[in-house]
């Protein structure tokens, strides 16, 4: 009898839990997937039949004409918002009803991943964007930028140095140790040469940081209660102690011998000072990607500098790290591919190149690189083809209901705790928007043309003040190494590079297969 008492109350659980809401968007008369228990939109990447981008292409193109659409990650509930104008709306117009991101962890069993910038929510959110957002303005990251291109000239002169004319490289590997060094040298005050010496310690564990596998991203998802239980954790624990001493050893030299230096941790010991204010002078910004920094998140308190903890740094630092490790190698990865297979293009972001470097006497700036308006043309459409991120998630923090506009709609209620997503990629690659988008095309952010671009279909580095902080500094990053590499090489396709470029199935995070694998052809 006892048997079947349980095996009623676990298949009662299981209704609850996991089918109870697989028609969810149907009863508020949203357009929805047609979901599978448990497993719900995410069941072809789990059985290795797609990778992620594609099941949301698939989603995306499900109901053309629909502003939005419901959709099932595992036994989540998301809507994914179709347009633009919505996206506007929900993100910059009404964002104080959206200001978070989608919680997976509890604060107290991760304190280190829970104080940086992207996790944070509400007000301490908002106190913590104001605090950081005077280190990212344009005339901070120029001071910064003598940092960024001194990595970038390691960097090309490591492959320089090399006895071949032609080098085999793979990209992703090559531009995530990059990513490290200038990460290292800007954000940890520290210099390391992960080419030279690639079994370095810093490189190491950064690449171990994210303790993330297929059984923790279900529990953080689908059953919190059992990570809570089991004191799961995004970071490291040994990565995190280490990167934390790093912060404190850098700090108390820098203290006791005054030493000052051009980067992330002077710019926030400046800040705890009170010394770093938004007032700067006239810069030019780094590029058409760069975001937007909206009024109410820079509305600086001098409290909120002099409560910045040696915690608060290294949580700050390794969201940094984080951010520039996994995405900007991947999107240096994938524009070095596009400049190899569009030799083309290749070639005139090449002169401009040359001829910017012969009439600055071999001498690179941060004025330079800003002011290549082909090198931005070429930058960003990297960013349109392959965004950073190809998704990004918004939670309800306050009840909202989206007004009907098209005749098929009704007023969807959205409850607190409730998530949409922006589907970047999509929104990037939709002919609606970008004719023939799997052209690798930078004249579409000429100036004839960029005018053109409805808003909010171009959101590389997400929309409104929940946008990504640190856009100029990865636009300057990217920059500076394409200048470097592009000014001594030419970039070309070899036996080992694949066209198209295929993708790994069964992966929580999609790779190529066999690689991104290219030559490096000495000028």
């Amino acid at each position: 009898m006892l048997f079947y008492v349980l095996a009623g109350l676990v298949a009662f659980l299981f209704w609850y839990k996991f089918i109870r809401t697989l028609d969810h968007f149907t009863k508020r008369g949203v357009k929805q997937t047609t979901p599978w228990p448990l497993l719900g939109d995410d069941w072809p990447i789990l059985l290795g039949q797609k990778v992620s981008f594609e099941v949301l292409k698939e989603i995306y193109n499900l109901y053309p004409n629909a502003r939005y659409v419901g959709f099932y990650p595992l036994s989540q509930t998301c809507l994914i918002l179709r347009d633009p104008e919505l996206i506007k709306q929900l993100t910059v117009k009404d964002f104080d009803h959206f200001t978070d991101h989608k919680q997976l962890i509890d604060a107290e069993n991760d304190k280190l991943w829970s104080a940086n910038l992207f996790a944070l929510n509400g007000q301490k959110w908002k106190e913590m964007r104001s605090t950081l957002s005077p280190s990212f303005t344009s005339s901070k990251m120029k001071h910064m930028f003598g940092v960024i291109n001194e990595t970038a000239q390691d960097f090309a002169k490591y492959f320089q140095d090399k006895k071949e004319n032609l080098i085999e490289i793979e990209l992703k590997d090559s531009f995530t140790r990059y990513s490290n060094d200038v990460i290292a040298s800007s954000a940890f005050g520290i210099t390391v040469n992960s080419l030279q010496n690639p079994e370095n310690y810093f490189y190491l564990t950064g690449k171990n940081l994210l303790k993330i596998n297929a059984f923790r991203m279900i529990c953080f998802a689908v059953l919190p209660a059992v990570g809570k239980l089991l004191r799961l954790t995004f970071i490291s624990k040994v990565a995190g102690e280490y990167f934390k001493s790093v912060i404190h050893e850098t700090i108390k030299t820098r203290e006791e011998k005054g030493i000052v230096r051009n980067d992330m941790i002077n710019l926030l010991l400046e800040n705890k000072k009170g010394k770093v204010s938004n007032e700067a002078e006239p810069t030019k910004d780094t590029g058409y990607s760069t975001v937007k920094e909206y009024s109410d998140t820079t509305k600086l308190k001098a409290k909120y500098y002099q409560n910045l903890t040696i915690d608060d740094i290294t949580s700050q630092a390794l969201i940094f790290f984080i951010a520039g490790f996994e995405t900007i190698s991947t999107g240096l990865s994938f524009g070095t591919y596009e400049l190899a297979v569009n030799p083309d293009v290749q070639e005139r972001l090449r002169k401009e190149i040359q001829e910017t470097h012969e009439a600055n006497n071999g001498k690179v700036t941060y004025e330079t690189l800003v002011n290549m308006k082909y090198l931005d043309m070429v930058f960003t459409e990297i960013l349109r083809k392959w965004p950073p991120v190809p998704a990004m998630d918004r939670t309800c923090t306050k009840n909202y209901t989206i007004q009907p506009v098209n005749k098929d709609e009704v007023p969807v209620d959205i409850k607190v705790g409730e998530v949409f997503r922006m589907p970047i990629l999509q929104l990037q690659r939709d002919p609606k928007y970008f004719p023939n988008p799997e052209k690798f095309d930078p004249e579409r952010f000429s100036d004839e043309n960029k005018d053109r671009i409805v808003p909010y279909t171009y959101i590389p580095f997400g929309s409104g003040p929940r946008n990504c902080i640190g856009s100029r500094f990865a636009l300057l990053e990217g920059k500076a190494v394409l200048y470097h590499l592009l000014l001594n090489f030419r970039f070309v396709t070899t036996k080992r590079t694949a066209i198209p470029l295929k993708f790994e199935k069964f992966k929580l995070r999609s790779g190529v297969k066999g690689g991104i694998w290219i030559g490096l052809e000495k000028l």
